[in-house]
């Protein structure tokens, strides 16, 4: 298990589930880089194939609410993270996490796991916790539910985690450049700690190491205490942008919030939500006992200034490792795509188009690979809006998602409102819809060359309808598909053969160039 000498005889065997989240995706590689060995716990084990880190450790396909394959998961473990929650998962997402939770605890005595290892959240000082939001009532329980279990447990409880790709960061970042005057929720002047996303993982880490007597939890936290307000106040210092104005006005409740949010910046409302119920309490931490177990060098933990420097270049440099949206969309679909037609006694709809391409593979394949973001979708830009505006109003993720790379995908990258569920280079990149649609969705574009040699573009639209509704949706959209896909063909191979013919135009100019030197040199 692992290579390139990044892993130790001395290393501890740990497991690490959601690691296809935002932060289980950054901590795998740092237990790594500390000498551990690293085995995770993934429903689609897929998901992790194209990570830098995949090839040094091991992953088994499971999920936290089946004992069997956690029991599997847990065997020969030192110490175990555990890093997801149900969040959003409907109104049943309490008693999911609950069950969950104990399945971890019991399996993780049963292998003799010599520690749990659980990232929960800060919850504020003398509020009874019926008083809490929903959320932040549940991953407070899952914490006990650790800390009263047979094996040792550390529970670092953190309010906002500030770095690149992070909810609470792209929150902060969007409506802080968007709204240069903004009337906000009264949760806007409630004092948090932030904490960088560098500092946790350091404190994740560290906590592997804990002698066997410590089992409780411990408050994490960056060295400044700060209003939500302040925050904004201080991004728009770090990112160079003019003061902004803030009028905060009572009557906005934290539902009506989310939806606020959801409409100013990419998190939508089902995200956005846990995240403002946590502003509306103080929660700053009551101590620092970490430092003596994981001590803190100079510097350290960050700065809040500081933290936000660090994220805002990772992002300028397109240098962004996880994203919040690393982690499915709860309540999105995850069915593979069907092979059979017939998949499931129902129908698979197709729009199907190929087209011949002057382009080289490469060529063709450099505009597949970026599509999406801020490169957008190659057709009627008005219409892929309309959809996402559609789609954020019931609820859904909508088109702001964007990328975590504006040039690289691998499998599992969210990508506006489609997941990466395969991709081939140089010849296959598959998406699955993640909007809200009475049925499945996916989009495959393919680079292919014929016996001949030519290079062509195919692409399918494939829908799985859900229903009556499902067909009726398929049958009322198809009319513009024509645009929509058939112009989305058609700009791809376009734009590739542009590409080329750039490169050509820049050669014949080198050439000419040439030429005239020559004849200058000749006279």
């Amino acid at each position: 298990m692992g290579t390139d000498g990044q892993q130790s005889a001395g290393g501890l065997h740990c497991l690490v589930t959601g690691a296809s989240g935002y932060i289980g995706g950054r901590l795998v590689p740092e237990l790594l880089q500390a000498g551990h060995r690293v085995r995770c716990l993934a429903r689609s084990p897929g998901k992790l194939r194209d990570h830098p880190w995949a090839r040094h450790t091991e992953t088994v396909r499971g999920d936290v609410t089946d004992a069997d394959s956690v029991a599997a998961a847990m065997r020969g473990i030192d110490v175990a993270y555990y890093l997801v929650h149900a969040l959003g998962s409907g109104s049943g997402f309490e008693d999911t996490d609950r069950r969950a939770a104990r399945i971890f605890a019991e399996q993780a005595h049963a292998a003799g796991v010599r520690r749990v290892v659980y990232l929960g959240g800060l919850t504020p000082r003398d509020v009874p916790e019926r008083s809490l939001s929903p959320h932040l009532r549940s991953r407070a329980e899952v914490g006990r539910i650790f800390l009263d279990g047979p094996v040792p447990a550390t529970v670092l409880r953190a309010a906002v985690v500030i770095g690149s790709g992070s909810a609470s960061f792209e929150m902060l970042r969007y409506l802080t450049e968007r709204l240069p005057v903004m009337v906000t929720p009264s949760w806007v002047h409630t004092r948090t700690q932030p904490i960088g996303v560098r500092d946790v993982l350091r404190y994740l880490v560290g906590s592997a190491a804990m002698p066997e007597g410590v089992d409780r939890s411990f408050d994490i936290g960056g060295p400044d205490v700060l209003t939500y307000a302040e925050m904004m106040h201080r991004y728009a210092v770090v990112a160079g942008l003019r003061r902004r104005l803030i009028v905060s006005v009572p009557v906005l409740t934290p539902r009506l919030s989310s939806h606020w949010v959801g409409l100013v910046t990419p998190v939508p409302a089902a995200i956005a939500r846990p995240l403002t119920e946590s502003l509306r309490h103080e929660v700053v931490c009551q101590e620092h006992d970490i430092a003596g177990y994981v001590p803190d060098s100079p510097g350290r933990p960050l700065p809040f200034d500081e933290a936000l420097s660090l994220a805002l270049r990772r992002v300028r440099e397109a240098q962004v490792a996880t994203r919040w949206s690393s982690a499915a969309v709860p309540g999105a679909p995850s069915d593979p795509l069907p092979t059979d037609p017939d998949w499931a006694g129902g129908s698979l709809y197709q729009d199907e188009r190929r087209l011949p391409v002057r382009a080289s593979r490469e060529s063709l394949w450099k505009v597949v690979e970026g599509i999406g973001g801020d490169n957008g979708w190659y057709s009627f830009p008005l219409a892929w809006a309309v959809r996402g505006w559609l789609d954020r109003f019931v609820g859904g993720v909508g088109l702001r998602r964007g990328r975590r790379d504006a040039e690289r995908l691998r499998v599992g990258d969210s990508l506006d409102f489609w997941r990466v569920e395969e991709i081939e280079p140089l010849h296959l990149l598959r998406l699955r819809a993640e909007m809200r649609l009475p049925g499945l969705a996916w989009l495959e574009m393919y680079v292919e060359k014929d016996a001949e040699g030519r290079i062509h573009y195919r692409q399918r639209a494939l829908f799985h309808p859900r229903g009556l509704l499902g067909h009726a949706y398929w049958w009322a959209v198809s009319p513009f598909h024509a645009v929509v896909f058939g112009g989305m063909a058609r700009n791809i191979t376009q734009a590739a053969a542009k590409g080329m013919s750039a490169r050509e135009s820049r050669s014949d100019a080198d050439r000419v160039r040439r030429l005239r030197g020559r004849r200058r040199v000749r006279r």
